[in-house]
């Protein structure tokens, strides 16, 4: 009781101190001593020579240095000092360190990324990494640490003025290459996404038949384009199964596996949401294709929104360009981590998407009734390796853990009181101890900064290529281009090899060596593509390869919506591609699932003259999901209401239809069959059918518009509905909504939706329709490179360069991004210099 009282009253001092903070103007100043100083000279310890930087009228920096070493410490110089509060966020997650920050709310949190042991395999790559790699790291965090030693609290960012009130005692600790590796990690999840499927289908195993199953997990659809068409090798290694099978049933351990889900979803609130539309668009479109007879490549990457934008924009340059010092590149960043993710340098552009290959799997391991830190292996009991951890609290007392690991990593699940509820129907003797494990490509130290290094000084494919051979953990999508003319593909990643016939779409008996990994798959023959006839390469986190190839990669493919109508888009262009023309793909709209949805409901007799003029909006709309019009909030309105009225009686609440790829393409099939049992509402006598579904769904549509738009349909919009606001990843979600105002911007309207080139993601489950439509993930950058004209090369990022809120660049380009616009990606020291609104010498 004194503890809620303590809260309450905390909320309201912290609600007075706040208000008298902004409205005196102090939250401004304070924010305002943050800003960089971005003209003049700083002298600073530790460099070679002299560093130019200059910025652009959207604070973008290219930085100019004669080392390598002076080029990687500016580039930490510049990242602390637009962005070091996000950095530090940053570090806290990787190594599960949150509760050091905002004190016993993260506890659970930290305690799953601590026994993931993220930061434990960091130190395992640091210290294998080659000295010159380490040289460049540590380069990197001596340029953020030379910030830091002139500035403290405010003065580095507002949020740590803020952060007083719950935690009066925290400093930034100096920067250290382990925290640049550890975010590494973070990106890793984030874009894995493979733990969900698992555990869903074995939740889902509990109350669905095997069919039921499938015909939610639906196969990739043949008609939707693959990345590397009818690519075969020779293989001898054996190759893993292609098709979803459980191994298993799993009914009666749904229990564990809910629960596990559980800590997923308090993860997923710190690291931001995963899912389907976490994903990417990127295509590159030869020269026989394109009005310059030279390349275009177009990037876009699909992430979770965020104040300041996930991604920082910059140019280094060695000058003079030699073997000694190799960069001359640029693009995007993470702040906290040296060199450019994507972009181009002076011979060669690359962009991302995410390959979501099944690197993960889930084992039940068996567990001595006798000792707990035993687990069976072939018959015989094997210890377990113990770590020990304490996670330090802020406010609190430290919480101590054990991190138990078996032969395929961490033990993440084991409850003893569940045991005695699960009952043996595995087919197998399993006893009634047991614990659930996870082997992750992750969780094994790599080096993929020997793959960023390279890509960013590498003057062709087979340069590029052999830096690709690096970039495992998380696997992407690779295209590229290059000023000759060519263009190419490439999947990398450590890909599991599994025996054949088990799937690993199901959680696994960890005690036969019957589901273990093989080892990966030879980067020789992962797939790949140079200069194909098509004259295009199209990704979209759709199928990589078809069935002719040996081994597999994922059962969890997006289902191709996006990558059919990019390629489409590409084949039926009107002209020569230019960069105006990707622009329009870009920002295309078009909704695959109305095109089979719409002509069915037009057709229905509505029996309603009100939900019939309604229905009329819909007519002659193009399925473009454009902000400025009715018909698409009508169509996306009645899309969730039909998916609610469809599923939700089935399903759990948990894994009602988010509304993505994977219900596009289950609602195309099942529309073929109106008497399909899915259509009958369980929860009533009579026997609905699609029709009656349909009908209900829209009435259901009608009465929420009004509700939420007005009941005059002529002033409904769709970016009402589908606004967009940035939320500080600290302080823009909880607590009270003065602070929330002053890190977050928004809400803004927009255009698009889920499964559509211009993925502005919205997740259909969610059962308050005020929220509903509210974009969660979008393309968090866009970028199209002009390989025959590189200055004519354009960008743009979410929100803005700065991470210090009132910035200028804090929020520059949000209506760029959203309107579908860029600004010009500089190129060439003449135009840089020329065109610079300001230039700050580094000076030893």
């Amino acid at each position: 009781m004194f503890s809620k009282i303590l809260r309450v009253i905390m909320v309201i001092i912290v609600v007075v101190v706040v208000i008298a903070i902004v409205l005196g103007g102090v939250g401004v100043y304070l924010a305002r001593s943050s800003f960089p100083q971005v003209t003049g000279e700083v002298i600073l310890s530790g460099l070679d020579s002299p560093i130019d930087i200059y910025r652009d009228s959207y604070g973008i920096p290219q930085i100019y240095a004669k080392t390598p070493h002076d080029l990687f410490y500016a580039q930490g110089y510049v990242h602390a000092q637009d962005r070091f509060w996000q950095m530090d966020f940053w570090r806290h997650i990787g190594p599960a360190r949150l509760s050091e920050l905002f004190g016993s709310s993260e506890v659970d949190t930290d305690i799953f990324l601590r026994t993931l042991g993220w930061a434990r395999v960091a130190q395992q790559e640091l210290d294998a990494m080659a000295p010159d790699e380490v040289a460049l790291l540590q380069a990197y965090a001596d340029g953020v640490n030379a910030y830091l030693a002139d500035h403290k609290g405010a003065a580095i960012s507002l949020e740590y003025e803020v952060l007083k009130l719950v935690n009066s005692k925290y400093t930034p600790e100096p920067w250290q290459p382990i925290h640049t590796l550890t975010w590494g990690k973070v990106m890793a999840w984030d874009l894995s996404g493979q733990g969900v499927p698992e555990i869903e289908r074995a939740v889902l195993a509990k109350t669905l038949t095997t069919q039921q199953i499938a015909d939610i997990f639906p196969p990739y659809p043949s008609d939707h384009p693959v990345i590397v068409p009818n690519y075969t090798i020779s293989s001898t290694l054996g190759g893993g199964i292609t098709q979803s099978q459980g191994v298993i049933s799993l009914a009666d351990l749904s229990p564990a596996f809910e629960k596990l889900d559980d800590t997923l979803e308090k993860v997923n609130a710190a690291l931001g949401p995963s899912g389907s539309d976490i994903g990417s668009n990127n295509w590159v479109i030869g020269g026989s294709r394109t009005s310059t007879g030279k390349p275009f490549l177009a990037n876009d990457m699909h992430l979770s929104e965020q104040m300041p934008a996930i991604w920082y924009e910059l140019g280094l340059h060695c000058a003079p360009l030699g073997s000694t010092c190799p960069y001359n590149v640029t693009g995007f960043s993470f702040a906290g981590v040296p060199g450019v993710i994507v972009g181009h340098n002076d011979r060669v552009a690359w962009g991302f998407t995410n390959v979501g290959p099944d690197v993960l799997d889930l084992y039940i391991e068996r567990i001595n009734p006798d000792n707990p830190n035993q687990y069976e292996v072939n018959g015989q009991w094997v210890d377990m390796t113990l770590v020990q951890e304490t996670i330090n609290v802020a406010g609190s007392s430290p919480v101590d853990l054990t991190v138990r690991y078996t032969r395929h990593g961490p033990v993440i699940y084991d409850n003893p009181t569940d045991h005695a509820n699960i009952q043996d129907n595995w087919g197998v003797d399993l006893p009634a101890n047991f614990a659930i494990s996870m082997r992750w490509t992750a969780l094994e130290p790599v080096n993929i900064f020997e793959a960023i290094f390279g890509f960013n000084s590498a003057q062709n494919w087979n340069q590029f290529r052999q830096a690709a051979s690096y970039f495992v953990v998380p696997a992407q999508n690779i295209v590229f281009a290059d000023i000759d003319g060519n263009i190419a593909y490439q999947t990398p990643g450590n890909i599991p090899i599994r025996l054949p016939g088990y799937s690993p779409d199901y959680p696994l008996p960890g005690w036969t060596d019957q589901y273990e990994w093989q080892g990966y798959i030879p980067f020789d023959q992962l797939p790949t593509a140079y200069n194909p006839a098509e004259g295009y390469i199209v990704t979209a986190n759709n199928e990589v390869v078809d069935s002719n190839y040996p081994y597999l990669i994922s059962n969890e493919w997006d289902y191709g919506f996006r990558a059919a109508r990019i390629v489409d888009l590409i084949k039926n262009a009107p002209a020569p591609i230019d960069a105006t023309y990707i622009q329009k793909m870009h920002g295309d709209d078009y909704n695959a699932s109305a095109a089979y949805m719409v002509p069915l409901l037009l057709q229905l007799n509505m029996q309603d003259a009100r939900l019939t003029a309604v229905r009329d909006l819909l007519t002659g709309w193009d399925y473009q999901n454009l902000m400025n019009q009715a018909a698409p909030a009508v169509y996306n309105v009645f899309w969730r209401a039909v998916l609610a009225r469809t599923f939700d009686d089935n399903l759990p609440q948990k894994y009602w239809p988010g509304g993505g790829s994977s219900w596009f393409e289950i609602m195309q099939g099942l529309v073929q069959s109106p008497n399909n049992t899915w259509w009958d509402d369980k929860n009533t006598a009579s026997v609905e059918t699609r029709d009656d579904i349909f009908r209900l769904a829209f009435s259901d549509t009608v009465t929420e518009l009004e509700q939420l738009l007005g009941t005059d349909s002529t002033k409904w919009t769709w970016g009402e509905l589908h606004t967009l606001t940035f939320h500080n990843q600290s302080f823009g979600s909880s607590g009270p909504s003065i602070i929330r105002a002053l890190f977050n911007r928004g809400p803004y309207h927009t255009s698009g939706g889920s499964s559509i080139i211009n993925a502005t993601g919205w997740d259909a489950s969610d059962t308050d329709s005020s929220t509903a439509y509210q974009v969660g993930s979008l393309p968090s950058e866009r970028l199209i490179v002009d390989l025959s004209d590189l200055p004519a090369s354009l960008s743009v990022i979410t929100t803005g360069e700065s991470g210090h809120a009132f910035n200028a660049h804090y929020g520059d380009q949000i209506n760029l991004w959203r309107t579908i616009q860029y600004h010009p990606m500089l190129w060439g020291q003449q135009l840089v210099v020329s065109t610079a609104k300001a230039h700050l010498v580094l000076s030893p």
